[in-house]
C-alpha cells in the first residue's frame, strides 16, 4: 500500500492546533465553596459594646452590656467617682484617646501592661484628656438608634469577639486587614509612607491565584498606603465609588475581593461616612444601607459575602478583657522606641457582622473553633479566611494570620442559599450630628496621615512642607487635596501602562504647580507688611553688594563670558540695573541651550558650555571701553 508523503506544515499546523486547545483549556483557579466574592468595609473608631452592648437587652445571646458595668475615674482610689455604663449615645463631638499608651491604660488602668486586662481605666484615661469625657466613652447605642446596624445584626451573624488586631491607632490595624501584619508600625513610619509598607498583601496573594480585586474608594483609598498596590498592574484595580461600584454590581461584574472605603473628610456636598468621632453615626448607617441594597440586587448575591468591621475601638469603653496571652507576633518585628511593643496582644473588642444568604439568621459567633487553643477573631481573620475561602495555594501572610479564627464554616451551615433575606434596610430618617461639616475644621489624626498619604501619590514628600502638611490644612482643603492627588497618581499610571511601561514599576510623581502653591500658601503667609521702611526707592545706578558681585560672576559662568578679558572685574563695574538685566537673559540663554541640546539627543549627563554672546561682549566691551579691556572681534 502506497503513502503519500505528508507535508511538514502539515504537522506543523497540528501543533498549532493542540497548543491552542492546551491554552484554551489552561486549568483555571478553583473555588471550591459557595462563596466567590468576599465584600470588606473597615468602619472606623466604635468599641463593640459603644455599638452593640445595648442589643443585649433583646439578643441574651450576644455578650453585651447589663447596665451595671462601670469605670472609677480614679483607678486606684476606692473612693473615686464611679462611671456607669450609659445608653444615651447620640452625636459624638469629641474624638477620645486612642493611641498606643492611651490604649495601654484603658485596658490595664495603668501603664504596667503587666496586669490582668481588667478594661477598668477608660474613664480615668478619658477624664485625662477632657473633664467629663468619661460619661462620652463610657456611653453606648440604643438599638433603635442605629437601625441598619441593628436588623444586620438580627438578619445575619454578629461577632462578639472580634477584636482589634493590635492595641492601637487606626493604620497599624487596617494594614492587619490585608496583609496581618502592621511591618512595626504603631503608628506613621515616614520612609515606609513615602516608599508604601513592604509587606505582602492578600492582594498579592489573589494576584498570584489569578483572582481578582477591586477597591472602591470615594476620597481617597486607604488601600494605597501598601507599595504593591501602587505598582502599575494595580492601577485599574481603584474605581470611583460614585461611579463604578453600583454599575459593577448590577452586572455582576464585582472582584473576587471587593474593599469599598468610605468618606473620611466632612465637607458640605459628601459628608463623611466613616463613623469616625466627630462624624455622623447616621450617615455612615446610611452608606452601609446603600452598600448592602446593591449587593443584594446583584445577580451576583447568591455567592457573596459582606464583612463589615471597624479598625479600632476609638478609646470608647468595652469590657470584655483584650486578649493578652498566646497571640504570636506575625514576623518578629519589635516597635520602635520607647515602648518596644513586640505585637503579641490585641486590641480592644470592636463590632464586626457578616453577612450572606449562607449564613444563618440570627447568627452569634463567638471564639473560634482554632486553629490554635489561644486564637481568635482578629482583623487577620480576614486573610486568614480568603485563603481558605478560594482555596488560595500561597502561604499564609505571616505568623499572625496563621494562628487568627477564620470564619469559612458559617457558610456551610446549608445546603442553598437563603431566600429571605432583606431586600432593603431600615430607613435613617434622621441626623444624630446637630449640625452640619465643619469644613474650616482642623484635621484628626487619621485624616493627617490620610493626606500624608495623600502627599506620597501626589510627589509633595519633597517639599519642605512635607512634615506638617496635615496639619495646617483644613478638612475642606484636605478633601480636595486628597482627590485631586489620587486622580493624578491613578492617570499617571494608566498613561505610564499605556506607554508601555512595566507593570512592576511604581510611578513617582513630582510635586504639580498646584499643590506647590497650595502649601506655600499653607505655610508661607505672613502678616501683611502695609509700610515701606525704606524712605526712598530702588537705585539702579547703584554699585553691586559683595553677594550681587558674586552672582554676576555666576551669571558670567553660564553665558560663557568667563572667556573674556572682562571676566576678573565683570561684577565690580555693572550697575545694579546693569546686573539685574545681564543675570536673567544669561539664566534664559543657558536653559534655552540646554533643552535645546536634550532635543538634538545629548548625553543627558552632559553639561552645556556657552559661547559669550554678541550681545554681552558688547555690553561688556561698553563698560571697559577706556582701554583696559578692549574685546577683539
Amino acid at each position: 500500500m502506497a503513502f503519500r508523503r505528508v507535508p511538514l506544515s502539515f504537522f506543523f499546523f497540528l501543533f498549532l492546533i493542540a497548543s491552542s486547545q492546551s491554552l484554551e483549556f489552561k486549568k483555571k483557579h478553583k473555588i471550591k465553596g459557595p462563596i466567590k466574592t468576599l465584600v470588606v468595609i473597615i468602619m472606623e473608631n466604635r468599641s463593640f459594646d459603644h455599638i452593640y452592648g445595648w442589643l443585649k437587652a433583646t439578643r441574651p445571646d450576644i455578650d453585651g452590656l447589663d447596665g451595671d458595668e462601670s469605670n472609677r475615674v480614679v483607678v486606684t482610689n476606692p473612693d473615686s467617682e464611679v462611671v456607669k455604663v450609659s445608653n444615651d449615645a447620640l452625636f459624638i463631638d469629641s474624638d477620645p484617646g486612642h493611641s498606643f499608651q492611651a490604649i495601654r491604660e484603658q485596658i490595664f488602668g495603668s501603664n504596667d501592661s503587666t496586669r490582668e486586662p481588667l478594661m477598668n481605666g477608660f474613664a480615668q484615661q478619658a477624664e485625662s484628656e477632657n473633664l467629663g469625657m468619661s460619661r462620652t466613652v463610657m456611653s453606648g447605642f440604643k438599638p433603635e438608634i442605629l437601625p441598619v446596624y441593628t436588623e444586620l445584626a438580627n438578619e445575619f451573624a454578629v461577632f462578639d469577639r472580634w477584636f482589634a488586631s493590635v492595641p492601637a491607632s487606626t493604620q497599624p490595624n487596617r494594614f492587619y486587614v490585608h496583609s496581618a501584619t502592621s511591618h512595626g508600625a504603631m503608628s506613621n513610619v515616614r520612609k515606609d509612607l513615602i516608599h508604601g509598607f513592604p509587606q505582602k498583601t492578600i492582594f498579592d496573594s489573589l494576584d498570584e491565584n489569578d483572582l481578582s480585586f477591586g477597591i472602591y474608594y470615594q476620597n481617597i483609598p486607604a488601600t494605597l498606603f501598601f507599595a504593591s498596590l501602587r505598582k502599575l498592574k494595580h492601577v485599574t484595580k481603584f474605581h470611583s465609588y460614585s461611579l463604578k461600584f453600583k454599575l459593577h454590581a448590577k452586572l455582576g461584574k464585582l472582584p473576587n475581593y471587593a474593599v469599598v472605603e468610605q468618606r473620611y473628610f466632612d465637607v458640605e456636598a459628601l459628608p463623611a461616612n466613616d463613623d469616625h468621632p466627630s462624624h455622623d453615626v447616621a450617615l455612615g448607617q446610611r452608606f452601609v444601607k446603600e452598600v448592602y441594597e446593591t449587593l443584594r440586587a446583584s445577580p451576583q448575591w447568591n455567592e457573596m459575602a459582606i464583612l463589615i468591621t471597624y479598625d479600632e475601638h476609638g478609646g470608647f469603653y468595652d469590657h470584655v478583657p483584650t486578649p493578652v496571652y498566646g497571640v504570636p507576633s506575625p514576623d518578629g518585628i519589635i516597635g520602635g522606641d520607647p515602648y518596644y511593643f513586640r505585637f503579641d496582644r490585641l486590641g480592644v473588642r470592636v463590632p464586626t457582622i457578616l453577612i450572606s444568604p449562607w449564613v444563618e439568621k440570627g447568627t452569634v459567633i463567638h471564639l473560634p473553633d482554632g486553629p490554635t487553643a489561644t486564637s481568635q477573631f482578629e482583623h487577620s481573620s480576614i486573610p486568614a479566611t480568603v485563603k481558605k475561602l478560594f482555596n488560595l495555594e500561597s502561604n499564609f501572610l505571616t505568623k499572625r494570620d496563621a494562628w487568627a479564627g477564620t470564619f469559612e464554616s458559617y457558610f456551610n451551615l446549608r445546603d442553598s442559599p437563603r431566600d429571605d433575606c432583606p431586600v432593603t434596610l431600615p430607613e435613617v430618617k434622621r441626623s444624630l450630628r446637630p449640625w452640619g461639616p465643619k469644613e474650616d475644621a482642623r484635621l484628626s489624626e487619621f485624616q493627617v496621615e490620610m493626606i500624608q498619604l495623600a502627599s506620597q501619590l501626589n510627589g509633595d514628600y519633597v517639599l519642605n512642607a512635607y512634615p506638617d502638611i496635615g496639619k495646617t490644612l483644613t478638612v475642606g482643603e484636605a478633601n480636595q487635596y486628597a482627590e485631586d492627588a489620587v486622580k493624578r497618581f491613578l492617570e499617571a499610571g494608566k498613561a505610564a501602562l499605556k506607554a508601555g511601561a512595566n507593570e512592576s514599576a511604581i510611578v513617582t510623581m513630582r510635586p504639580s504647580l498646584t499643590s506647590r502653591i497650595m502649601l506655600r500658601d499653607r505655610h508661607v503667609t505672613l502678616p501683611e507688611v502695609k509700610r515701606s521702611l525704606r524712605p526712598w526707592g530702588p537705585k539702579e545706578d547703584a554699585r553691586l553688594s559683595e553677594f550681587q558681585v558674586e552672582m554676576i560672576q555666576l551669571a558670567s559662568q553660564l553665558n560663557g563670558d568667563y572667556v573674556l578679558n572682562a571676566y576678573p572685574d565683570i561684577g565690580k563695574t555693572l550697575t545694579v540695573g546693569e546686573a539685574n538685566q545681564y543675570a536673567e537673559d544669561a539664566v534664559k540663554r543657558f536653559l534655552e541651550a540646554g533643552k535645546a541640546a536634550l532635543k538634538a539627543g545629548a548625553n543627558e549627563s552632559a553639561i552645556v558650555t556657552m559661547r559669550p554672546s554678541l550681545t554681552s561682549r558688547i555690553m561688556l566691551r561698553d563698560r571697559h571701553g577706556h582701554g583696559r579691556h578692549v574685546e577683539s572681534y
